[in-house]
C-alpha cells in the first residue's frame, strides 16, 4: 500500500476542513511548500494534494504553488481541484505532477474522463466524493443523484485505473475510516482504488492494507499527531 500524506491548499494556505465545510477551517501552515518538504524528510514517496478554492471555482487557483511543490519535494505527487479540461491535466502533467486527478468534471461531463483515459492514461484518476452514498461535486458543496459505487463500477468499466475514494462524513473529523465501503470497492477487479477521509489510526491501516486498498490518503491524523506519518512508511508503504 502507498501512503499518500495530503496538502490541502486554500488561500496559498495547507489548511483541513471538517467534513469538507469551507467554514470550519483550520490553517496549518502559510507555506505548503514548507509542508511538502517536511512530509519527504519523515520518508513519504508519494503526495496528494488539492486545490480547494479550485474546487470550488472550477479554475486552478492555486497552481503555482502546486507546482513548487511538485519541483521541490522529489516524491509522486497526485494532484486534483479544478481541473475541468484536457488542457489542464496537460499542464500540470507538463509541470511534473504524476497523476491528476478529476473530480467535478467526471461527475458533471463524463466525457472528459474518456477522453482523458484515451489521452493520458493511468496518469489520470478520479476521485470519487462520497455523502451518503451518493456523488458531490463542487468542493463538496452539491450532492448529485449518482449513486457512488455504481459510478466507480462505471469508471471502472471504461478504463480508469486509480480512484480516490472519500466518505466526506468522515474527512477531517479523526473518527476511523468507512472500511466497509472499501471491501466493497477492492471486489472491482484491476481498479486501484486509494482510501481517503478519517483514517486515523494504525490498525485501520494494516485492515486497509491487508483487504487490498492500493494507497491511503493521510490528513488530520498526520496534522494533529495521532499518526506518526514516519511510523506509518515504514510500516504500510510497499508497491500497490
Amino acid at each position: 500500500m502507498k501512503i499518500f500524506p495530503a496538502i490541502d491548499i486554500r488561500g496559498g494556505n495547507a489548511v483541513r476542513l471538517y467534513q469538507g465545510d469551507y467554514n470550519k477551517e483550520k490553517v496549518y501552515s502559510i507555506n505548503p511548500v514548507d509542508v511538502a518538504q517536511k512530509f519527504a524528510a519523515k520518508g513519504a514517496k508519494n503526495l496528494h494534494v488539492v486545490d480547494l478554492d479550485g474546487a470550488l471555482e472550477g479554475e486552478l487557483v492555486n497552481k503555482d504553488i502546486i507546482k513548487k511543490i511538485t519541483a521541490s519535494c522529489g516524491m509522486f505527487v497526485e494532484v486534483g481541484g479544478g481541473v475541468r479540461s484536457l488542457t489542464r491535466i496537460g499542464e500540470y502533467l507538463s509541470a511534473g505532477v504524476g497523476r491528476v486527478i478529476l473530480g467535478s468534471a467526471a461527475a458533471e461531463n463524463y466525457t472528459l474522463v474518456t477522453d482523458a483515459v484515451k489521452y493520458f492514461g493511468e496518469k489520470v484518476a478520479v476521485g470519487v466524493d462520497a455523502l451518503g452514498g451518493k456523488v458531490a461535486v463542487r468542493g463538496w458543496q452539491k450532492v448529485t443523484d449518482i449513486d457512488a459505487f455504481e459510478f466507480c463500477k462505471r469508471l471502472k468499466e471504461d478504463g480508469v485505473r486509480t480512484i480516490i475514494y472519500t466518505d466526506i462524513s468522515r474527512d477531517g473529523t479523526l473518527s476511523g475510516a468507512n472500511l466497509s465501503a472499501y471491501e466493497e470497492l477492492v471486489k472491482l477487479k484491476g481498479l486501484n482504488v486509494l482510501a481517503s477521509g478519517g483514517i486515523t489510526y494504525m490498525d485501520e491501516l494494516k485492515k486497509l492494507k491487508a483487504m487490498g486498498v492500493c494507497g491511503a490518503v493521510l490528513g488530520k491524523a498526520i496534522y494533529d499527531g495521532a499518526l506518526d506519518l514516519g511510523e506509518v512508511v515504514k510500516e504500510c508503504e510497499d508497491a500497490c
